[in-house]
Parts: C-alpha cells; sequence; structure tokens
C-alpha cells in the first residue's frame, strides 16, 4: 500500500481521498489572506474535499530584487495563526532558513521544503527533526527518481511523515513542463505525491523582473495529474490574479474553482 501522512482526519496517501493543498503565493495581507482561506473552506466543506490552506510569510527566491516577498515570519506567522484558530483550518507554509524552523513548527502543522533547497541536506535534516509532517517540492533541475534520497534524508531522522510533490522540469529557458510519468515514479518509491498545478504552468523569470505563466492550461494538467494517480493537488488563487503581489500570471481566480474541482472529483471516483 505504501507510507500514508496523517495531520489528524486528513489522510494523504494510496487509498485516501484526494486532498486539496491551496491559498495565495503569499501572505499580502489579514484581510485578503482570510478572505481565500475562508472562501476555500466553505468551497471544500461543500465538495466533500480534504484541504490543507497554503500561503508564504516570506517568498525568499524572487526574480527580482524589488520582489514583494511577504510580511516576515514574525508577522506572516501571526497571521497563519489567527486564521488557523479562526477557521480551524490545516496551514503549510515553506521555510527557506534553517534559523526559522522552530518558530514556524510551532504554528505549522505541515513545513514545506522549497524546491530550490530540496537538496541542501543540512536544511532538510533540520526541517525533518521538527517533527512535523514534511512537503517536499521537487526540485525542477531533479528527476523523479532522485526524490528517493531525498525522502531518505528525512526519514534517516526517524520522521517518515512525507511526502513529495511535483511542480515541473525545467525545459529550456525560462519554460517547465510536467511528466505525468514521474507522479507514478515518485509514488513507486512508497511516498505519498501531490502534483503542483499551479507551478507546473509557471514561466521562471519570464516576465523579466519576475515569473510569467498560464494559467489557462492549469484545469488540463489538474484532470491529467488526477487521472494519472496522483494523491492531491496542489494550486495557488486569488481574488484577483492580476493584482496579486506574487505569481499572479500562474494563480487561479476564486471563482473558477467550483467547476474544476468538482471535475477533478468525478476524474478520482473513476479511477
Amino acid at each position: 500500500m505504501g507510507n500514508i501522512v496523517k495531520i489528524d482526519n486528513i489522510t494523504i496517501g494510496k487509498g485516501a481521498p484526494l486532498v486539496l493543498i491551496s491559498g495565495p503565493c503569499v501572505i499580502e495581507d489579514y484581510e485578503t489572506t482570510l478572505e481565500i482561506a475562508r472562501f476555500l473552506k466553505e468551497l471544500t466543506r461543500k465538495l466533500g474535499l480534504p484541504f490543507i490552506f497554503k500561503a508564504s510569510y516570506d517568498k525568499a527566491n524572487r526574480t527580482s530584487i524589488h520582489s514583494f516577498r511577504g510580511p516576515g515570519i514574525k508577522d506572516g506567522l501571526d497571521i497563519l495563526e489567527r486564521i488557523k484558530s479562526e477557521l480551524d483550518v490545516k496551514i503549510l507554509s515553506d521555510v527557506h532558513r534553517i534559523d526559522e524552523i522552530a518558530a514556524a513548527a510551532r504554528i505549522l502543522d505541515i513545513i514545506q521544503i522549497p524546491a530550490f533547497l530540496c537538496r541542501q541536506t543540512d536544511f532538510v535534516l533540520e526541517v525533518a527533526r521538527a517533527g512535523k509532517p514534511v512537503n517536499i517540492k521537487k526540485g525542477q533541475f531533479l528527476a523523479p527518481w532522485d526524490m528517493l534520497n531525498v525522502v531518505e534524508k528525512v526519514t534517516s531522522t526517524g520522521n517518515r511523515q512525507a511526502f513529495i510533490t511535483e511542480r515541473g522540469t525545467m525545459f529550456g529557458y525560462n519554460n517547465l513542463v510536467a511528466d505525468f510519468r514521474g507522479i507514478k515514479i515518485m509514488q513507486d518509491t512508497g511516498w505519498p505525491v501531490i502534483f503542483d498545478v499551479t507551478h507546473s504552468i509557471q514561466l521562471p523569470g519570464g516576465a523579466g523582473t519576475s515569473s510569467g505563466g498560464q494559467r489557462e492550461f492549469a484545469p488540463i494538467l489538474a484532470k491529467a495529474a488526477v487521472a494519472a494517480g496522483a494523491d492531491g493537488i496542489f494550486m495557488e488563487v486569488h481574488t484577483d490574479p492580476e493584482k496579486a503581489l506574487c505569481d499572479g500570471p500562474n494563480s487561479l481566480k476564486l471563482d473558477t474553482l467550483y467547476e474544476l474541482l468538482s471535475r477533478l472529483m468525478e476524474i478520482r471516483k473513476v479511477i
């Protein structure tokens, strides 16, 4: 059957219901973040879809020095803690430095290792030692089978609450492709695999001082990933993607989600 990850009443892995990890790329302010989280919770409640809220308090890997990074760890974690308490949702966010891990682990239900940092051994080990479930974003420079080595770093600490998120592979300059063989290959290592829809249609650095994106292809990739057997879907969303301060071109608008998620659940039932 392979390994599963449990976060209270949410189970991720083979045989479990499809799970949604979603939210804005970055925390812009409390009100906007709360509005998105509340919308997602209500929508997934209606659909009966397990839901984990995701937002970053600091995007340390933005293209330009002038790009908006977020409110920072202190204010950002305060906002996530308020949303977690007010809405009773599970929270996922990413950490970028070892000295952030302890503070983040006090608030987060799942700690995310960013794709660019998944090869940093000491960093991966310290995240795992926090004792929280770990979402490892697959580096866009890695083959699917390389992720077994990354997961082994996590499990070497005794932490077996790990899953992998596919987010596309670099294909030339400023472009990503999604190889759906990778879902099966990584699941065959024994670990749950999430498919990151919106980062897979990103154009890294494609807008010069920021990344571009092709959100019109997100529904196609999402449906293909669920049909290929992904254990969950990761997508970044916004009330107004055109005005989003981070990853707007590849974020989905809230009012498009009901139809897409309904279709994904129908595909899941078929397979």
